[in-house]
């Protein structure tokens, strides 16, 4: 394949460059020790707790996305809904765990191998930009705790934005608001629905990024397991 002249790399944010699930499962078992849920909850497994809220949190997640349910009900009911789901009532929620959930998880600092290397590298031939379903507070915070914001030019979030990844109409706030048109463009993400699908309706190359190596059939320009392979052809 002919290599592009390629100007403005978007990247997503969480399961791309910032480790999501590392980062959230410590700060859950910070806050299970810190409320002694095995006592006051009768949790007797972290293991189980951070499984449980972690598959609760993409359910969620994927709500909001759709539009199912807001930004305050996606905060304040996933740790209820969690205890719910361990058969646990959700009244032992000890008050200001949510809250207290956000300031441990944007204090961590935890990115995906090559991360730094791959942005410094990027860095000096294109224009970074993020674009996440994330909160501005949130993301802004992980960016700042993971030594990294100074790295981009641009943060665009769909709560500013208007837009949900996959809606084209994000990637087109994006393009448009940091000076850059689809043709010199590629998105770089983990999501095949909402990062490579959406960035692809917009008319932008893609980079999917699967570390796991997980077997698809979706059509993408390029793939990657890890973010070093991104020198390979950018």
């Amino acid at each position: 394949m002919k290599k592009k002249n390629y100007r403005h790399i978007f990247f997503d944010l969480d399961d791309t460059l910032w480790d999501f699930r590392t980062n959230s499962g410590e700060s859950l078992r910070a806050l299970y020790s810190k409320y002694a849920l095995d006592k006051t909850a009768g949790i007797s497994s972290v293991e189980e707790f951070i499984s449980k809220y972690q598959e609760r949190n993409v359910m969620m997640w994927e709500q909001y996305r759709l539009g199912a349910i807001d930004k305050t009900t996606l905060r304040s009911r996933r740790f209820e809904l969690t205890f719910w789901d361990m058969g646990i009532d959700s009244s032992l929620v000890p008050p200001g765990m949510a809250e207290d959930y956000l300031a441990h998880l944007t204090s961590r600092s935890n990115l995906f191998p090559h991360t730094r290397e791959a942005l410094e590298y990027l860095s000096a031939k294109y224009s970074l930009c993020i674009i996440t379903n994330g909160f501005p507070d949130v993301q802004h915070n992980k960016l700042k705790s993971s030594g990294i914001s100074d790295f981009f030019s641009g943060v665009f979030t769909s709560e500013v934005a208007g837009y949900r990844k996959p809606d084209v109409n994000i990637f087109f706030h994006a393009l448009q608001s940091s000076g850059a048109v689809a043709d010199e463009s590629i998105m770089v993400g983990d999501g095949l629905e909402v990062d490579i699908a959406g960035a692809r309706n917009a008319g932008m190359d893609q980079v999917y990024f699967n570390p796991e190596k997980i077997p698809h059939q979706h059509q993408v320009t390029h793939e990657v397991h890890s973010l070093q392979e991104l020198k390979n052809f950018l």
